[in-house]
């Protein structure tokens, strides 16, 4: 296949644009170089033979880069790639060995926040329509793409962009913006992404710090969140709020047939974190069940006191925990807040203030659905073999994408497992770019067939 071909001749353009992406700094959560990333993302789209443009809500909004071919030989059919441009902040910068937004490529890898996650995934996708082009003149089926900038800060008005450009945004199918690679290289594609309730619950007991020889007398707030995040999981894991699982169903037989066959190495996962066993004591079935269907209750986060090098005997005045909910098909998120509400009322923790930062459904595309099969074989002959999977156990907003514009969505990429992402030193493997941007090609060929 000539567009292969194509692919496998013009790497040096892929890596190169691929550093030119990660040079730029795009950082959503501190809001820098929001509008310079968008603006690239347009060039580099424009630059591969894709019409395309700017979109915004309003002003302080980061704007929503799309991406427009239409097909002459089935303009009957639209794929839709969504990725993001933004990337987690680089901190903490001195565990880099060089510097984070270099795009500096060492042998198979290239290195930089965002290699990867997500402007590794995106270039694959530009570069799979650009070989179709410049072979074909044509793509096999309807093109679009949009490309957001809040991602990593959950995504706050990918609603807002879905239902104000609903018409332009119509499609019959969504390649997703990531997909991860397991240790022997095999693509694992996802059918499902976990939700998410996010929120900051904290404890302000008096007007300044005090003496710790006072705790006596003076409550501590620390103390107070601890006993209140007790009361919401035990050691199992098992979230203790009522009804918290409520309108979950079972998992059906095809999706435990299809988790079985799913390869979990339990001895690679727990040697590349250093951790010797899983919640609960997890093993076999039980813990990649949880992977794919296991709701969650997570501290991110825990502030309070003196936390410096030393001893300080100090009485905190406040205290602050971040928590994140991982939620699965059938929680709403609205209806898991007044959930949590009523859960700290009823244990006597009324006192303690609650911040929502955001939520987000779960969603699943069947895996009976044809779209799953055409994903499938093109990454079969990519790759060699592939993995299918029922849910990934990380969180985007796809619920959205499947509620509006009623588009299964599939992920698939070239994320290796342990590339890092989210942490210092995130790299990009050539070898797996190459091979996804070839999937992107048959993807669109077997898509634009059925």
């Amino acid at each position: 296949m000539n567009v292969l071909k194509y692919v496998d001749k013009n790497m040096n353009n892929l890596i190169s644009d691929l550093q030119i992406l990660i040079r730029q700094p795009s950082v959503s959560a501190k809001n820098e170089g929001i509008e310079e990333c968008s603006k690239l993302v347009q060039k580099l789209l424009k630059k591969s033979g894709i019409k395309s443009e700017i979109l915004r809500l309003k002003k302080g909004i980061a704007p929503i880069v799309y991406g427009e071919i239409k097909s002459k030989q089935n303009p009957k059919k639209t794929l839709m790639f969504y990725n993001h441009y933004d990337v987690q902040p680089a901190e903490p910068f001195d565990l880099w060995d060089d510097p984070p937004f270099s795009g500096i490529r060492k042998g198979n890898k290239i290195f930089g926040r965002g290699a990867t996650d997500d402007k590794g995934e995106l270039i694959t996708r530009i570069k799979a329509v650009e070989a179709c082009l410049k072979i074909t003149g044509d793509v096999p089926c309807n093109i679009k793409f949009v490309i957001e900038g809040e991602e990593e800060t959950g995504s706050a008005h990918i609603e807002k962009y879905l239902k104000k450009y609903k018409k332009k945004f119509s499609s019959d199918g969504v390649i997703w913006e990531f997909g991860y690679v397991d240790a022997k290289n095999r693509p694992i594609i996802g059918l499902g992404m976990k939700g998410l309730l996010f929120v900051e619950l904290s404890v302000k007991e008096s007007n300044q710090d005090a003496h710790s020889s006072l705790a006596v007398l003076i409550k501590n707030p620390a103390w107070r969140l601890i006993d209140t995040v007790k009361t919401l999981r035990d050691s199992s894991g098992k979230i203790l709020i009522k009804d918290w699982y409520k309108e979950v169903t079972s998992l059906s037989k095809q999706d435990l047939e299809l988790i079985k066959q799913e390869p979990f190495d339990e001895n690679v996962f727990r040697k590349e974190f250093g951790i010797k066993s899983f919640v609960d004591n997890k093993k076999g079935m039980d813990a990649k069940k949880a992977l794919v269907a296991g709701a969650t209750c997570n501290i991110a986060g825990f502030v309070s006191g003196y936390i410096g090098n030393g001893a300080k005997t100090v009485l905190p005045s406040d205290a602050l925990i971040k928590i994140d909910f991982r939620l699965i098909p059938k929680m709403d998120p609205k209806k898991q807040v007044a959930r949590l509400k009523s859960h700290l009322k009823s244990k006597g923790f009324g006192d303690v203030k609650i911040k929502i930062f955001h939520g987000e459904a779960a969603a699943r595309t069947d895996s009976s659905d044809p779209f799953v099969n055409q994903v499938k074989d093109a990454a079969d002959k990519s790759f060699g073999t592939s993995i299918l999977n029922v849910s990934n156990a990380g969180t985007g907003p796809m619920y959205s994408f499947v509620d509006i514009l009623k588009a299964p969505c599939i992920s698939i990429g070239s994320t290796y497992m342990f590339s890092r992402i989210h942490s210092p030193n995130e790299f990009a493997r050539v070898d797996l770019l190459k091979k996804t941007t070839k999937c992107m090609c048959l993807i669109m060929e077997n898509f634009g067939k059925n």
